[in-house]
């Protein structure tokens, strides 16, 4: 079966996280992704954190699957020659440097545009134009500069980063797409444009509700939905918020059975208006439904520590999972506080290709995650990273280079 990005071809400068991260999903939907390498040592993160000695560690491997590797000496002319043919050759260049290496490199974008007008340029800077464009940024500085370190954790705490890699693959994931609709623009204009995520720019994106939630403080200077009302003042920003609701519909994480030796014994719980009545019946408190100062949404928002204490007291009686199916029985919405040990093993996402085991030639077997967006007539075939420089020879030729010429460019160890 074809794949969505069958024939289109990216030459991939990136490294790390956030640029890996777009170009291993622009390759699961079938685009031919060709790694540039510098030789000898390549992507700094096949040797960091690594878990087995003289082998690609976990944090390269799944960010670089379905892709081939070529080694190559960008600043050597001879180099330089071979990336020429490579600009012609691709479709799409993507890069995370620095600021302005690719212009120090020799191919900025007018260049680009003589060598391939249908080239599409595309970045992954910390900063989008302005004060702060030349600062180097990494995942926790992008949560923080974005605002999602000021909006996450307790009233009583600092700020603080999530787990979850929203700067780094998160600006991938924006970028992919910016990519995705630039190759569909050319179709009409046969044009090439540059492409840019700022992961700044990314992580705001996804703290839109907090920016609504700016916006409604400003006017009305409270938030009867966060833990702070009515008992606390608020200030003129936007204050961490704990484990409630990012919606309209109040929520928070309570404890289930065995919470005392287990971390994620732990159950989020929303307080859904719809099915308030069958929250009553289902933790014991059935005069709720009808009690004035239960009965409405308003009436509750002052109660929710209250009201979430009580739940608790239920939950306490059950395993997260126990819960879990009581709840879905009554429709109530809820979910399991999963750990990356649980989420390994769970079959469904074996199943759907969200989790998917790899066979490597150096370091064996290891799980990583697949792609998560599926399409019906695109499956996903997820294969394992590449080697250094495995498929160098293979890709010179495709260029046009004979045997002995690639020979030459080893010797003088421009691969």
């Amino acid at each position: 079966m074809s794949h969505a990005l069958d024939g289109i071809r990216v030459l991939d400068f990136t490294h790390v996280q956030s640029g890996p991260t777009c170009t291993q999903l622009l390759a699961w939907f079938g685009a031919d992704v060709i790694k540039v390498e510098k030789p000898g040592s390549g992507d700094v993160t096949r040797g960091q954190l690594r878990d087995v000695p003289g082998a690609d560690s976990l944090y390269f491997t799944m960010l670089n699957h379905n892709k081939r590797s070529i080694t190559l000496d960008s600043k050597h002319p001879e180099g330089k020659h071979v990336l020429e043919r490579l600009v012609r050759h691709c479709d799409v260049l993507v890069e995370n440097f620095a600021p302005g290496a690719l212009q120090r490199m020799g191919f900025g974008w007018e260049r680009i545009q003589q060598l391939n007008p249908r080239m599409i340029v595309a970045s992954i800077k910390g900063f989008g134009p302005g004060a702060f464009e030349e600062c180097k940024v990494y995942e926790n500085v992008a949560q923080c500069a974005g605002g999602a370190a000021s909006t996450t954790g307790f009233d009583d705490g600092p700020p603080l980063v999530t787990g979850a890699q929203i700067g780094d693959s998160g600006t991938g994931l924006h970028l992919a797409l910016g990519i995705v609709a630039a190759l569909y623009q050319r179709q009409s204009t046969g044009r090439g444009q540059r492409v840019l995520a700022a992961m700044q720019d990314a992580v705001l994106n996804l703290c839109r509700v907090k920016l609504r939630d700016q916006q409604r403080l400003a006017r009305t200077g409270v938030l009867t939905e966060y833990p702070q009302y009515p008992n606390k003042t608020f200030g003129s920003a936007v204050p961490r918020s704990a484990n409630a609701s990012g919606g309209g519909q109040p929520g928070t994480i309570v404890k289930c059975k065995g919470w005392e030796g287990d971390p994620n014994a732990y159950l989020y719980f929303i307080a859904q208006a719809p099915v308030w009545q069958q929250i009553c019946r289902v933790i014991g408190k059935e005069h709720w439904a009808t009690d004035p100062d239960f009965c409405t949404p308003e009436a509750r928002l002052p109660r929710l520590a209250e009201i979430f204490t009580a739940i608790e007291s239920w939950t306490l009686t059950k395993t997260k999972f126990e819960a879990m199916a009581i709840l879905n029985e009554h429709d109530i919405p809820c979910g399991p506080i999963l750990s990356m040990e649980e989420l390994v093993r769970e079959p469904s996402l074996r199943a759907t290709g969200t989790v998917v085991e790899v066979e490597h030639p150096t370091r064996g077997s290891y799980v990583s995650v697949g792609n998560p967006i599926k399409l019906s007539d695109s499956p996903t075939e997820v294969r394992r990273s590449p080697l250094l420089g495995e498929h160098t020879d293979e890709i010179l030729a495709e260029l046009g280079y004979g045997g002995a010429a690639i020979a030459a460019l080893r010797a003088a160890r421009v691969i």
